[in-house]
């Protein structure tokens, strides 16, 4: 949903639950257990067959994965929103079993523990003594007017700071849930004295709460008419780590792969009909119809492209898996270029291009098709498609990559005579290397016409007057 507005200051969000007009699929699979590469494997499935569909949009952004994942012993379902990419899917899944994992073992520690939380006793207001705190989140706090709380947890000692896998803390989880509630943070006393927070103001802490040793405690910052309803929140979260060990969320991916806490999943009271979204009943008629319209299996598919079109299998596969399936039925419809250089270049060049930091979606596939085309009509020769792709996936448009590249072809007569001239400037090396020189050269050669005329063409040419220039001497 839309946000609207609010959420500054720890106020309130607004959001809008219209569709705008988008129209959306959605596929669900049954649970199944399963490494985390298996779940790349589904997804990869699930693709594939809305790819031979050809109805669907393509690229990043047009299908996205949400990912539910819960390991063995853990009770609750999380659900993850948003994953894009293949490879993000499976780092999903393996960060978020292993935190589920790791919330195991401290839901194991706090019940070990014999935790309980006292409302009435365990909460302290300590803004008159954080005056002289250092930390600037504190004192900017202070100076809004927020209150300063502190709130005891009795033998917990060392259970927020413990860490059973890498980036897994019951302290990192409470910070989630405390910026997804709008408030700028909280502190705990494992990593205190820090952040500007000194050993007198953990020490006056301590007093204020009779935290002993054995004690731990958490700091946190909120507007007053907030900070109890934000205080209940993250005991409600303890209080569930410890009796069910992993919390039922909603949760967001990061490109890395890492999770962070979004919203607790809705229960059954979020289950009311579509506001924006009217009925629509699936009769037995429509059902036929859609079962004579199923698309043949992908195998069958790919192996169509790779008959039809001469190509080996595995590149049949990668053009087909591409985004660029579209952009390479229509060259290969509309131009003469060889359909293995096509798919080669649609697929390696333009992934090359990309791992290299280039943004391949400036790269339109009008923009790709007019490369093509150009090629096709001897405007520009083979060598030159990856340095003008290079050219436009760096944010300029085609005609501006043309002549940015220099990739305009050079006619006979002017590559004749830009060998000539590179022959004639390195006599001496000719007269001592003889037709061996022609090797060196080619270098030279390249490095300034590379793009402006086909590799195997200077070869011959460049090879042609090396040769000459000997018979001469």
């Amino acid at each position: 949903a839309r946000i609207l507005g609010g959420g500054g200051g720890g106020e309130a969000r607004r959001y809008g639950l219209g569709r705008l007009g988008i129209p959306l699929v959605e596929i669900a699979t049954e649970p199944f257990e399963a490494a985390p590469g298996r779940t790349r494997d589904a997804a990869l499935a699930l693709g594939r067959i809305l790819r031979s569909t050809r109805r669907v949009r393509r690229g990043i952004g047009s299908i996205r994965q949400d990912v539910n994942v819960s390991v063995r012993g853990g009770g609750a379902v999380v659900e993850v929103k948003g994953v894009q990419q293949l490879d993000q899917l499976e780092k999903v899944v393996e960060h978020e079993a292993r935190r589920q994992h790791g919330l195991l073992e401290i839901s194991e520690e706090l019940r070990g523990r014999g935790w309980s939380h006292d409302r009435d006793g365990d909460r302290f207001d300590v803004t008159g003594a954080m005056g002289g705190c250092g930390s600037k989140i504190i004192q900017g706090a202070i100076k809004k007017r927020h209150r300063i709380l502190a709130v005891a947890f009795r033998n917990l000692a060392g259970v927020f700071g413990m860490s059973p896998h890498e980036g897994v803390r019951l302290g990192r989880d409470i910070a989630e849930l405390v910026r997804a509630l709008g408030i700028g943070g909280v502190f705990h006393s494992d990593e205190l004295p820090g952040y500007g927070i000194g050993a007198r103001d953990t020490d006056e802490v301590r007093r204020i709460t009779g935290a002993g040793e054995a004690d731990a405690y958490l700091l946190l910052a909120a507007p007053q008419g907030r900070i109890h309803a934000v205080t209940d929140q993250i005991i409600s979260r303890v209080c569930r780590i410890r009796d069910s060990g992993v919390p039922a969320d909603t949760r967001t991916a990061s490109q890395s792969g890492e999770t962070r806490f979004l919203r607790p999943r809705p229960g059954a009271a979020r289950m009311y009909p579509e506001t924006d979204v009217p009925p629509v009943t699936v009769s037995a008629d429509d059902l036929a119809r859609a079962q004579g319209g199923v698309p043949k299996p992908w195998d069958e598919a790919v192996a169509e492209i790779r008959d039809g079109y001469g190509l080996n299998a595995q590149l049949a596969e990668q053009i087909f898996d591409s985004e660029y399936m579209e952009a390479f039925e229509r060259i290969c419809g509309s131009t003469k270029n060889p359909p293995n250089f096509v798919a080669s270049a649609l697929c390696s060049t333009i992934t090359g291009l990309a791992r290299g930091g280039l943004d391949r979606a400036r790269l339109s596939q009008d923009a790709i098709l007019r490369v093509f085309t150009l090629l096709h009509e001897g405007a520009i020769p083979k060598e030159s498609v990856e340095m003008i792709f290079g050219e436009i996936m760096s944010g300029r448009s085609p005609d501006e990559a043309m002549r940015g590249s220099g990739s305009a072809a050079l006619s006979d007569a002017e590559l004749g005579a830009a060998l000539d001239r590179i022959v004639g400037g390195n006599g001496p090396m000719i007269e001592r290397m003889g037709e061996r020189a022609t090797g060196p050269l080619m270098g030279a050669a390249m490095k300034e016409l590379r793009g402006r005329a086909p590799g195997e063409k200077i070869s011959r040419l460049l090879s042609e007057k090396v040769k000459r220039s000997c018979n001469k001497k």
